[in-house]
């Protein structure tokens, strides 16, 4: 400190000591010691220095000034309190709290009330001034809630004298806490257990509402009936009840005394008009209704509601328009929905059932109605015909609801799927067979209207079918029949499509079960090899007989299906070219045998008729009998059969396609349907038709219940010898192994076979 202000004292001056003295009550005295302070003089001029100086001067300082002692002494008289001023300051303050409860004006200002609760607070009377402020406001808010007995009958009146009383009450305590607001500060935060002015007027106001039951039971019954009449649509007071409902929270009663009775007749509501709903509405119709209430009580909790009460609520609802239905509704519509492909109103059913966890009703619904409905197209023989196009169209509607209607839930895919697996395995191997077939009429020639990409489309879509049947090797067996007849007769409608379904099939079932497929693609491709050759070679220049072309597929056994020998006696002129190719083909490749399979070939044939020169595109077996009428004008069915050697049923089917199809080639004596034993044939040489080159299609015969049989025997001897095989690799690996082990390495190394 480098400067003592002076500072106006009651005290005395000392002569024989060098200071002041201020003399306390107490007597203590407050001593300053003046030798800190930097007071000396400059040692040249001897003008006192500036404390700056001195400091910059600290070296040549002179040395200090004797001590000297400031001794302050206080005197002060404890205040006293003015007679009556606690009752006089109370009197005033009881005024202004009956003129606001009266809601009369008070000629005493505000801040001067304020004042004088300050005073008290001082004077540490707070307590007492708390009690008197508690038992006037007793007294008003008793004889307020008191008036309100045996009020208007009119439950909406009643309610609105309600809320005008506790709006009132609200703006009364806010206005004596505002007076006594530095008793709220010091008083009630000292002590403990004692309520705030406000929460002290709740308080009293909560205890005589209790001792007024005939107020609060009214009151709560005004409020159920209002929120039942605005269910029902009539128009109510929202401000109201929402008003009154933040008076019951606030005094801490709602839940107790609105909230459980609130449930209770929400319950009773629900619970009959979900019975009656249900009789009267159809199914999309009651769950728009239901979504809607759900909306209807969820804006509500927003509107006047406690939060607390949303959950319970609309659980509540849940329950008694959607649990208690459940099986109802399923029975009642879920058939309908899934029929009419009713996307929205499933959604809407399935956001409905995930509220209140009844997913799984909803999933067997589900796998039972794909289950009845497939069953209805799987099982039915004369439909067989559309029986994959009604399968790929019934999957493709359910992908679409899954997708749509049931947000891809996992669950639901796995049901759809286990289902769709069950309904496609019912009548064992004949899917396994169409879908074969079918795919047989879509990857052969004469789809022109279809696109590549849709053809892809098309295959992608079969290939889901094809996962879900079991007999996957009565597939292939039927898939490579089919395919056999498209690679050798020229009938594919696209290579690329036939080795994409192949490459399909091997990322499906690997390589194993598209081994011989493929095999079937490199026969045709070397017997193009070896047709160049062939036509290069010495025997072809010199030993073909002219005027005829020849192309030969050489087939490996083991990759084709085994096709049944044909007898049949050929042309010399194709005699001769079949000789002339085996010699070329045993001196070009020693130690194999080629076997003839007649019932495969086709011919192209020039024809002369009388309104011109046609090319007809034939069977070998048309060819040959065609052939018969370059020497003869009319042929007997008998005549025939000798020349040709072709076998009964065959040559029947043959002389049908010619002379009874839509090319009529041969004529028949007499006309008829079907060959007959003593008929007669004669070329018809009045023939015409718009086209040069015409195919007389085959009579094909209708694959008969024994040829099924048969493809389905050997598929099933292939199985035992896979089974057989299949033991034996393992039982080589594994030298010992339980039955149950076997039976499980055993399926997973068959899976593509047996399923």
């Amino acid at each position: 400190m480098t400067k003592a202000k002076s500072q106006a004292v009651a005290g005395s001056i000392d002569p024989n000591k060098n200071g002041l003295h201020h003399h306390h009550q107490d007597g203590n005295d407050v001593v300053f010691d003046p030798s800190s302070m930097s007071l000396g003089d400059d040692s040249k001029s001897g003008v006192p220095r500036s404390p700056a100086t001195a400091n910059l001067s600290r070296k040549k300082a002179t040395p200090p000034l004797p001590a000297k002692k400031l001794v302050i002494k206080f005197v002060k008289a404890k205040p006293t309190m003015p007679t009556n001023f606690e009752e006089e300051t109370w009197a005033k303050l009881k005024s202004a709290i009956n003129a606001i409860f009266l809601k009369q004006p008070d000629s005493c200002d505000l801040e001067k009330l304020y004042q004088d609760v300050n005073n008290l607070c001082l004077h540490k009377l707070g307590g007492s001034l708390y009690q008197r402020i508690e038992k006037e406001c007793e007294e008003h808010i008793s004889a307020a809630l008191r008036s309100l007995v045996g009020q208007s009958p009119d439950l909406v009146v009643f309610l609105s004298l309600v809320e005008k009383c506790w709006q009132d009450l609200c703006d009364q305590m806010l206005m004596i806490r505002s007076i006594a607001l530095y008793l709220d500060r010091t008083y009630v935060k000292q002590t403990p257990n004692v309520r705030s002015l406000w929460d002290m007027g709740l308080q009293l106001f909560r205890k005589h509402l209790s001792l007024a039951p005939e107020v609060e039971h009214k009151t709560v019954t005004g409020l159920l009936r209002m929120i039942e009449s605005e269910r029902l649509g009539e128009a109510v007071d929202r401000t109201l009840i929402n008003h009154l409902l933040q008076m019951f929270t606030a005094l801490g009663i709602y839940s107790g005394s609105f909230e459980k009775p609130f449930l209770e007749c929400t319950s009773e509501f629900y619970a009959a008009e979900g019975t009656k709903y249900m009789q009267q509405y159809d199914v999309p119709d009651y769950l728009k209704h239901v979504e809607t209430r759900l909306h209807e009580e969820h804006e509500r909790c927003l509107l006047y509601l406690s939060d607390l009460t949303r959950k319970p609520l609309i659980a509540t609802v849940e329950r008694q328009l959607l649990e208690r239905h459940i099986h109802a509704i399923l029975d009642k519509g879920f058939m309908m929905l899934m029929d009419g492909h009713r996307i929205e109103d499933l959604q809407r059913m399935y956001s409905l059932f995930s509220r209140v966890n009844s997913l799984e009703a909803l999933r067997q619904a589900v796998s039972s109605y794909i289950r009845r409905t497939g069953q209805g197209v799987v099982m039915d023989e004369e439909k067989d015909k559309d029986m994959v196009p009604s399968l790929l169209e019934f999957k493709a509607s359910l992908d679409l609801i899954w997708e749509e209607s049931f947000s891809k839930n996992e669950g639901f895919c796995n049901h759809i799927r286990d289902a769709f697996e069950h309904l496609i395995n019912i009548r064992q191997n004949r899917p396994a067979e169409l879908i074969a077939k079918f795919l047989d009429e879509k990857l052969r020639a004469g789809n022109k209207g279809t696109s590549e990409e849709e053809l892809e489309g098309t295959l992608d879509k079969v290939l889901v079918l094809f996962r879900f049947i079991q007999g996957k090797d009565v597939f292939e067996a039927f898939y490579k029949k089919d395919l056999a007849k498209r690679l050798l007769l020229g009938k594919s409608a696209s290579i690329d499509a036939e080795k994409s379904m192949i490459s399909k099939l091997k990322t499906e079932c690997g390589s194993q079960f598209t081994n011989k497929l493929e095999g079937m693609f490199k026969d045709i491709e070397l017997s193009k090899e070896i047709n160049e050759s062939f036509k290069q070679s010495s025997q072809a220049r010199t030993k073909l007989p002219s005027g005829i072309e020849m192309s030969v597929h050489v087939l490996t056994t083991g990759y084709w299906p085994t096709y049944p020998p044909m007898v049949v006696r050929l042309p010399h002129e194709l005699n001769v070219y079949q000789d002339i190719f085996k010699e070329f083909y045993l001196s070009k490749y020693s130690g194999r045998r080629l076997m003839w399979q007649n019932s495969l070939g086709h011919c192209v044939l020039k024809a002369d008729f009388t309104k011109g020169k046609k090319e007809l595109a034939v069977s070998l077996f048309q060819t040959v009998v065609l052939m018969l009428f370059n020497d003869a004008e009319k042929l007997s069915f008998q005549d025939i059969k000798d020349s040709t050697a072709i076998e009964d049923k065959e040559l029947r089917r043959t002389l049908q396609s010619l002379a009874c199809g839509k090319v009529r080639v041969l004529q028949k004596l007499p006309k008829g349907r079907e060959v007959e034993d003593d008929d007669s044939f004669v070329f018809n040489e009045g023939f015409s038709a718009p086209l040069y080159r015409i195919k007389v299609n085959a009579i094909q015969m209708k694959e008969t219940v024994e040829e099924n049989t048969s493809t389905t025997e050997r598929v099933f001897q292939d199985r035992q010898y896979q089974v057989d095989a299949a033991i034996v690799r393992i039982m080589k690996t594994r030298k010992v192994l339980s039955h149950t082990l076997l039976i499980t390495e055993l399926f997973q190394q068959n899976m593509f076979s047996g399923r």
